[in-house]
């Protein structure tokens, strides 16, 4: 059916360390902030680079090696757009210098944006609309957050992933277990910025409502129901076992959130990837620099399955198996 045949990421230049977080929060322990959630440094985009300017950098790479001209469709997921309008993948296909008779969109997901674009992306080529399919994940959320904002601050970061997903014969027809529950919108938000007006701060924010809000207690709760079955339900609609996959490459939050749910689900700590340490929570980007991350380090080789789930904002998530 469909295969990733190329994945490509790029950094920001400029670095948040957790010893720089420290110097401005001294109540705050650079190694705590580690010991917690796993993570050193983040990268930061600069105040002229958007998502943008991100993805035109990662999908660069991609064509390093890759014929520009058998692109057929541009997929572009991000939660923090250079417009309203007009679409940033339309943007992108002139920036890319890409061809005029080409499909475009963006589309607008978070943690779970990287599945739901490999879906999206197996519908076109399953309906013969698209062949070679360009999917950038590109994410500049630190801009959402308040400069106050300590906690957000010591987790999240920027990042822009570019990933082919071309038609393949000969690989396996793995199949999508997607979700969404709306009744948790609030508890991952920014509500002020877009059209709505009538609106008020969640009584526990002190920030500007242009601001990110999470609410972590409610997203690990949300993330601690209702992944461990989506894990389940992916291998048995692919009719798999957990035996089955070499490697689990989940969302990577933070990696309390993961350890509790790698034990919680009892995949085996081998087959459990976690590896934000110097990149932080880079929202739709995460899946795919872990996954050329392990591909670099030679942990991935071909042939093996992976199994990947995206989760958080919206409340959305979803999961797929890959075969490399």
């Amino acid at each position: 059916m469909i295969k990733v045949s190329k994945i490509e990421y790029y950094l920001p230049e400029q670095i948040l360390t957790n010893e720089d977080l420290e110097k401005e929060f001294p109540e705050w322990s650079s190694e705590r902030i580690h010991e917690k959630i796993g993570i050193r440094q983040r990268h930061i985009s600069s105040d002229s680079e958007t998502v943008l300017e991100l993805a035109v950098k990662s999908s660069e790479k991609i064509f390093e090696t890759y014929d520009r001209n058998k692109v057929d469709f541009v997929l572009f997921c991000t939660q923090s757009p250079d417009y309203f309008l007009p679409t940033t993948a339309c943007i992108l296909q002139d920036r890319l210098g890409l061809r005029r008779n080409i499909g475009a969109i963006d589309f607008n997901l978070g943690c779970s944006g990287f599945v739901y674009g490999l879906a999206f992306a197996k519908g076109l080529i399953t309906a013969g609309i698209a062949k070679s399919i360009l999917l950038i994940t590109s994410e500049t959320y630190t801009k959402h957050i308040n400069p106050k904002d300590k906690a957000n601050r010591s987790i999240f970061g920027d990042a822009s992933a570019s990933v082919i997903v071309e038609k393949d014969e000969n690989a396996k027809d793995y199949q999508f277990c997607l979700g969404t529950d709306g009744s948790g919108a609030e508890n991952l938000i920014v509500k002020k910025g877009a059209f709505k007006t009538n609106f008020e701060l969640n009584p526990e924010n002190e920030f500007d409502p242009e601001n990110l809000y999470m609410n972590g207690p409610e997203i690990f709760n949300f993330t601690i129901e209702n992944i461990p079955g989506l894990v389940r339900e992916t291998l048995e609609t692919n009719r798999l076992t957990m035996d089955d996959i070499d490697h689990f490459v989940f969302h990577q939050a933070n990696s309390f959130m993961l350890n509790y749910l790698r034990k919680k689900t009892k995949i085996p700590a081998e087959k459990f990837y976690i590896d934000m340490e110097n990149t932080g929570n880079t929202v739709s980007a995460t899946i795919p620099i872990a996954l050329k991350n392990m591909l670099d380090k030679g942990t991935l080789k071909k042939g093996d399955r992976v199994l990947i789930a995206g989760f958080g904002v919206g409340y959305s998530w979803g999961a797929t198996v890959l075969e490399i």
